[in-house]
């Protein structure tokens, strides 16, 4: 029989240090991402799907080079999905079968569940950047030297839709969370410049569509990886004053249950 040191099953009690609940929490939430069927056809498959689609069928027309007109809107709406509307439902259905509270109850710091939901984005984040970009390169698109600007301006973006997914799914109920995430998706989409560049569209949408977080970040992105410039101030200061505000507002007004 092997003996064993003094103090080796010895209780420690006390909660685990903050970094090990947060790292806890981001591969909690990952997990329920990698199951939840919905939100992987979020993040994966419609953005690859529109990608390869818009990429090699020509029927609507888009400024060249094609492939890296697509690739911008494509990042941005899967930004989009994942940490607007994937988030915002998850969040929302987490309250109402009291996940949140029973975390809580368990010793999780409220920052350190936030903090993890918002890592699990970003990390979800960076495996769509890669698997968009690979596709990408396969389907032609060749990057400037600019494309690395790129990086900061879809953490931004990610920043900002973090902070709008967890105010609605911590605000509202499950159902009508369900309801006006999906709804406030297809408006982004239709209105943000993901398929078709603002600047072909007409002036007042270009306008308009800017002032959405969805059009300052393809307005962005198109600049990077399409014109090969650097982002507008304009599109930047559009897309900083959303995040201050919805995440202002969420830490505001979260409700954990």
């Amino acid at each position: 029989m092997t003996d064993l040191a003094p103090g080796t099953f010895r209780p420690r009690p006390g909660p685990a240090p903050v970094r090990r609940m947060l790292g806890a929490q981001t591969a909690f939430e990952l997990r329920l991402l990698v199951r939840n069927g919905e939100q992987l056809l979020l993040a994966l498959v419609i953005p690859i799907a529109a990608l390869i689609g818009l990429t090699l069928v020509t029927l609507v027309e888009l400024p060249a080079p094609r492939v890296g007109t697509v690739l911008a809107g494509v990042v941005t709406l899967a930004v989009l999905s994942t940490g607007f509307t994937s988030l915002a439902i998850s969040t929302a259905f987490d309250r109402r079968y009291a996940v949140t509270k029973r975390l809580i109850g368990a010793g999780v710091p409220r920052g350190a569940l936030l903090a993890g939901k918002s890592a699990a984005v970003g990390c979800v984040v960076a495996g769509q950047v890669v698997i968009l970009g690979v596709i990408g390169l396969a389907l032609g698109w060749r990057p400037t030297a600019s494309a690395v600007l790129a990086l900061p301006v879809i953490l931004l973006g990610a920043a900002v839709f973090t902070g709008l997914g967890l105010l609605l799914g911590g605000l509202l109920k499950a159902e009508l969370v369900l309801a006006l995430a999906n709804l406030l998706w297809i408006v982004q989409v239709a209105f943000g410049g993901v398929v078709v560049p603002l600047t072909t569209g007409p002036d007042w949408l270009a306008v308009v569509g800017e002032a959405t977080p969805a059009g300052a970040l393809s307005a962005a992105l198109h600049a990077v990886l399409t014109d090969g410039r650097a982002p507008s101030a304009v599109s930047l200061l559009v897309l900083a004053a959303w995040g201050v505000a919805a995440w202002a507002a969420t830490l505001q007004w979260f409700k954990w249950q």
